[in-house]
């Protein structure tokens, strides 16, 4: 991973609701949620939602997949696992970590 994506998802993160919707999906696995369900389970109108998920979704961290007449997202685990090595790469200087 650059480090430029790196900073772009952290600074996707770095806001009380993109995290809050972020971990939500990452609870639900690969089959996420409905646009409609996020915003019931954490009460959040659906322009500021939108406005989160496009963010989200512009730094990769999470997908969306046409369901009928609904928009699903799920959590990237393949961009979530990235960043958490990119971020753990150099842990304790090649010693073994407590």
């Amino acid at each position: 991973m650059e480090t430029n994506q790196a900073v772009s998802q952290l600074a996707a993160l770095a806001q009380e609701h993109r995290l809050a919707i972020f971990r939500l999906l990452v609870q639900q696995g690969q089959d996420g949620l409905a646009v409609g369900r996020i915003a019931e389970a954490l009460g959040l109108a659906n322009a500021t939602l939108s406005f989160h998920l496009k963010t989200l979704a512009q730094a990769g961290l999470i997908e969306a997949r046409q369901d009928g007449r609904f928009i699903h997202y799920s959590a990237n685990f393949t961009a979530m696992n990235s960043l958490i090595g990119f971020l753990s790469e150099n842990c304790c200087g090649g010693q073994k970590c407590c």
